[in-house]
């Protein structure tokens, strides 16, 4: 398999203007640059950027991934929408993210080394750069979502600790449940290959949601904020900040009722998950076994009927079998040879039907006799069991 690399970011927050992608282009001559994109592959040699770098300073998301196992996702955050010490009971045994601020902006970047190659959907030699929506437009709604405080993220990462043995089994899970996952989350979990069982046995449980306020709740909270308030925050969405709405939800938190949250299952330990993922990874074999059985007999069962029909004709024929066993080992060649055997074979089961598999040994012994100096031929029914 031949090298590749694929290098994406996406601006998110703030598009990127004339000189900045001028300042882009001097590190690559053939990438896509667009206003919000920057997109790669190679297959020799290396992008010349620090991917590092180019976050703090242009962009909210980074994908790369290699054919020899690496793979990397960066996410920027605002600072202010990110608890850092919060997430311990998520990342304190992780070895896969590392988290750095840059300006007002929190960094997580998460890295995943695979001894083997790839060769699943994430890695395609066909031209990247023509796909408009890129391959991280998969992951791309997992930064809004930890903005607006999605923490299952981290979950998924935890069981990455899980999968490396680098939790007890009586350590409990950071959250009550990840289920249902969004199709981001599962595109997350399926990119840094984290056990598919364990993601199943943690998803069976729905992630707890406060109940949403009613119309009348809401604006209610909305008429009790300061007019100063308001008005800054109107003018922020007319000017399209891209977090306005998630700050005016936040604070909106505070004016309202107490929300009410579903009554949440007992937290599991990490000897559960195991049990439970190992639970599913059984059933799961054995639906796959049954299946597999099942497609075993169909397939049977076909060629049963093929073999039925093909004998069938092949009676019909009566003695124009044999002269055309005669015309086909007097090609001798393999081709000849192997039609003149399939058609032996399919006399000799013909002939223990009818109990004629004495007139059928001798009529093969006279071939035999006939065709003696057909050494290769002779070969070919001793392999064949005739």
């Amino acid at each position: 398999m031949s090298e590749y690399q694929y290098y994406e970011f996406l601006a998110i927050d703030r598009r990127l203007d004339e000189s900045d992608r001028k300042a882009l282009r001097a590190l690559s001559t053939r990438a896509t640059i667009t206003a919000t994109r920057f997109v790669n592959t190679y297959q020799w040699g290396d992008f010349k950027g620090d991917p590092a770098k180019l976050m703090e300073r242009w962009f909210d998301l980074h994908l790369y991934f290699a054919n020899w196992g690496t793979r990397r996702l960066m996410l920027r955050l605002p600072e202010r929408f990110v608890d850092v010490p919060g997430l311990g009971r998520f990342l304190d045994a992780v070895d896969e993210v590392t988290i750095r601020r840059a300006s007002n902006n929190v960094i997580f970047d998460i890295l995943s080394e695979c001894e083997e190659p790839d060769d699943d959907i994430w890695y395609d030699d066909e031209d990247d750069e023509s796909d408009e929506g890129g391959r991280l437009a998969e992951l791309a709604p997992l930064r809004a979502d930890l903005i607006d405080g999605d923490l299952r993220l981290f979950y998924l990462l935890w069981l990455k600790a899980l999968e490396a043995d680098a939790l007890d089994d009586a350590t409990v899970e950071p959250l009550p449940g990840i289920g249902p996952l969004t199709d981001a989350l599962a595109a997350f979990a399926e990119f840094f290959r984290i056990d598919p069982d364990l993601v199943a046995a943690a998803a069976e449980i729905e992630a707890s949601a406060a109940v949403a306020p009613s119309a009348r709740a809401l604006e209610a909270a909305v008429a009790g904020l300061p007019e100063a308030e308001k008005t800054a925050f109107l003018v922020r969405l007319v000017n399209a900040d891209p977090h306005a709405g998630t700050e005016l939800k936040r604070l909106l938190r505070h004016h309202l009722p107490q929300a009410e949250t579903a009554s949440q299952p007992p937290l599991r330990n990490v000897g559960a998950l195991r049990a439970r993922a190992e639970a599913i990874r059984h059933e799961r074999d054995r639906a796959e076994a049954e299946a597999a059985e099942a497609r075993r007999r169909r397939e049977a069962e076909e060629a049963e009927k093929q073999r039925r029909v093909r004998l069938d004709a092949l009676a019909r024929r009566g003695e124009a079998v044999w002269r055309e066993i005669e015309t086909e080992i007097d090609r001798r060649n393999a081709s000849g040879y192997t039609k003149a055997f399939d058609l032996l074979s399919d006399l000799k089961i013909l002939a223990a039907e009818r109990g004629l598999t004495a007139d059928f040994d001798m009529r093969l012994a006279g071939i035999r006799q006939r065709h003696g100096q057909k050494g290769r031929f002779l070969e070919r029914l001793a392999a064949g069991g005739l």
